[in-house]
């Protein structure tokens, strides 16, 4: 099972100014074996979202909760939440100079499966991830995301998530600063994840290009820290249309 569910959740971000409160009631079940996609304009609460659930010590959750399988997760740290399937794929993914990616990747999978992966089989795994996303195999090497592409960065995100095969996958907008060959390889990575048995995607963005090829079960419309509305993918068809404004006034 792959249930993502999100009871009436609150959170405020800690600002300069102090507290200010950014998402105010969101209900959202995302079952398993589907793909959400939530949309909406700046400043809607979409990225806030993504990093409460994932644990972001800067966004406090004020009320409600989130729930993984039935299984409480508004209270626990950063780690547990990933060891308990959660995995976020970052808009900005972090550089970590120094730190390989190879590194980096065995550390992640010892942490979250309590044992190291093994060494006669990890490497043709790692080797693999790389090249369905397009990268060759000394970017195993590179330090952490250090000179990488807008590209590199975004197809590494999806060969982690391949290889640490969470239960749920939040991508927050994954789909930005890729080019058309880019978006392609990437959106085939979220499918043939999406398609293994006991997984789900809540996948923010805010262009429709991406939905041609990461086909949502349901869209969600967020306007000032709520869901606005929700529809099928006809829905993201009509945002193309017709933009925000209708939902915002």
């Amino acid at each position: 099972m792959a249930e993502l569910v999100i009871k009436d959740l609150h959170v405020d971000v800690d600002t300069e100014s102090g507290p200010k409160e950014i998402l105010k009631g969101v209900d959202l079940t995302v079952g398993d074996g589907q793909v959400h996609a939530i949309m909406g304009p700046n400043g809607s609460g979409k990225s806030t979202l993504a990093y409460a659930v994932a644990g972001h010590p800067k966004y406090t959750i004020t009320r409600g909760s989130v729930s993984l399988d039935g299984v409480d997760i508004t209270a626990l740290p950063v780690d547990e939440r990933a060891r308990a399937g959660l995995f976020l794929g970052m808009q900005y993914p972090v550089e970590v100079p120094g730190v390989s990616m190879a590194n980096f990747l065995r550390t992640a999978k010892t942490a979250l499966s309590g044992e190291a992966p093994r060494v006669r089989t990890w490497p043709e795994q790692v080797n693999e991830a790389l090249t369905a996303m397009d990268l060759s195999s000394d970017f195993a090497e590179r330090s952490v995301n250090e000179g990488f592409s807008g590209g590199e960065k975004k197809r590494g995100e999806i060969a982690q998530l391949e290889l640490l095969d969470p239960r749920t996958a939040i991508l927050d907008e994954i789909d930005s600063g890729l080019d058309i060959d880019a978006l392609k390889v990437v959106s085939a990575g979220i499918v043939d994840y999406s398609r293994k048995p006991g997984k789900s995607v809540l996948l923010i963005t805010h262009y429709t290009r991406i939905l041609r090829y990461v086909h949502p079960d349901r869209v969600h419309v967020f306007v000032d820290g709520r869901v606005k509305i929700t529809g099928g993918a006809e829905l993201a068809d009509n945002l193309e249309e017709r933009g925000y404004e209708q939902y915002v006034k």
